[in-house]
């Protein structure tokens, strides 16, 4: 009851509490469907109650908050209900539909307790946010902005954005780096957040980080392992599908599930279902460039092999044909050479008796020139002074001559000269 002290009515904070508790009791006695966003689940494991934070944004801010309780039995049951339906647990970061009593305790304040959460709502604002951030991306005119970047003809230096441990990252590495045909890409990690409103600043960030360094890289891939819906609903996030679509080099997205594309893979350059079909992508990228290379030298080598062999036959040929006219040419020049001797020797044989004659010849005419000889025949020889006298010029009156015959000499001197003439010249 309250106080009368001095003409004022009082009334204890516990009176008012208990007044609001009954006024809320009274008022709202049915279950509310109630639509807010998952602020905080603030599940604690030893109890297995929840305390969610729940709020309400409009334009990015908060305009209405409350908190609630989701007792343990319920939060079993609303789990398994999601695991079913949306294929992944319960979690922070939703916009959800849930059906809830409104109460009041003197010692908690206002607080809902969730009773049930309708999956397929949250399924159906995944879906709204996914269509609205489309609209914008080609609105702007930047949806297919990535996937019409050229795509280097080796991916080898890959930037990749995921989480440590990852099981997609490890099977994507088994591929990458076990391949039997040897090809080396180096792999540089970016980690970041890949679930959850704190996966879209996270991939965002890494994504700044590695556009500052954008020369060391030929391609970006964004992977993660499985996951339902719910769990890929920050790749609808118009911010994060706008910052793949506008980056500067090819993204590729290995996100791991079968479900339709969330928009981030939509704007991609390359999508793949699971992280092992990506890194089965870029080994192929590989086949691609060396399979026609290896068939290529495959050809070449065997166009030498077949053209050594063509030249091989064409020099053997050669060879016996350069035999057969050498044997040929050498009979030939054999039997020139033998013409050529029987035609030297009868010539050498007839310059030999064409001198000999004319030896014989001169020696004939040498012989009838002979001074002895013409002496024997009556010839004398005459001199003067020691030459021959050969004309009467040679002569004058008192010069001695000499006379020789053959069996002797004769001195005379000259004591007139007479010319063929009739003129005389007398000593």
């Amino acid at each position: 009851m309250p106080e009368l002290i001095q003409n004022k009515t009082i009334f204890s904070l516990l009176e008012v509490s208990k007044s609001i508790q009954k006024t809320l009791a009274e008022r709202y006695k049915s279950l509310y469907w109630i639509k807010a966003e998952m602020n905080k689940l603030n599940h604690y494991t030893h109890s297995g109650h929840c305390y969610p934070e729940l709020v309400e944004k409009q334009d990015g801010k908060v305009v209405a908050e409350i908190r609630s309780t989701l007792w343990k039995a319920d939060f079993t049951r609303i789990n398994n209900n999601f695991l079913k339906i949306a294929q992944e647990p319960l979690r922070e970061g939703i916009t959800m539909l849930f059906q809830a009593s409104i109460s009041y305790d003197p010692m908690y304040g206002l607080s809902l307790r969730i009773v049930d959460i309708d999956p397929t709502f949250t399924l159906g604002e995944l879906e709204k946010e996914k269509l609205d951030s489309i609209r914008k991306l080609k609105e702007e005119g930047i949806y297919e902005a990535n996937k019409s970047i050229p795509f280097p003809m080796l991916p080898k230096k890959l930037a990749i954005i995921s989480v440590e441990t990852s099981k997609g990252l490890s099977d994507f590495y088994k591929i990458i780096n076990q391949n039997p045909w040897g090809y080396k890409l180096e792999c540089t990690l970016f980690p970041a957040l890949l679930q959850g409103d704190k996966s879209i600043p996270s991939i965002i960030n890494q994504l700044a980080v590695i556009a500052d360094k954008i020369a060391e890289f030929d391609v970006v891939a964004i992977i993660r392992g499985g996951g339902g819906e719910v769990g890929l609903s920050s790749y609808n996030n118009y911010l994060l599908a706008k910052a793949i679509a506008i980056f500067p080099i090819p993204i590729l997205t290995g996100i791991g599930h079968s479900t339709n594309y969330t928009v981030s893979e939509m704007v991609a350059y390359k999508n793949a279902i699971t992280p092992s079909e990506l890194a089965d992508f870029l080994i192929q990228k590989f086949h691609n460039f060396s399979v026609p290379i290896e068939k290529a030298a495959e050809g070449i080598q065997q166009l030498i092999l077949t053209r050594f062999k063509e030249e091989r036959n064409f020099l053997s040929q050669m060879a016996t044909h350069i035999q057969w006219v050498g044997k040929r040419e050498l009979q030939t020049a054999r039997a020139n050479i033998q013409h050529i001797q029987h035609e030297l020797g009868a010539l050498i044989k007839l310059r030999f008796y064409e001198h000999k004659t004319a030896l014989a010849h001169t020696e004939r005419i040498i012989q009838l020139s002979d001074p002895r000889r013409m002496l024997k025949q009556g010839f004398s020889i005459t001199k003067v002074n020691g030459k021959l006298l050969q004309s009467l010029d040679q002569l004058s009156p008192g010069d001695l001559i000499q006379t020789i015959l053959e069996d002797g000499e004769i001195i005379s001197t000259v004591t007139h000269k007479k010319a063929h003439s009739d003129s005389s010249e007398n000593s």
